[in-house]
């Protein structure tokens, strides 16, 4: 499942502050990795992506 989907099988119930909070951290690097995934190519060593500024802003946020 993906990082920042829920998967209680009765349906998704009440969230402690943190599990949300460990949620809404892990969307940002998940959504990213799609990206990466989808459109990334090959320069030599690196992995290159074209990202939106919004998307960078994440990308840099994410790497800390």
């Amino acid at each position: 499942m993906e990082a920042w989907g829920r998967d209680e099988l009765d349906g998704p119930g009440e969230e402690t502050h943190e599990q949300y909070a460990l949620r809404d951290q892990a969307a940002e690097p998940a959504l990213i990795g799609l990206a990466i995934s989808e459109r990334g190519r090959w320069e030599g060593d690196e992995v290159v992506i074209d990202l939106d500024i919004d998307s960078a802003g994440a990308a840099s946020r994410a790497s800390r």
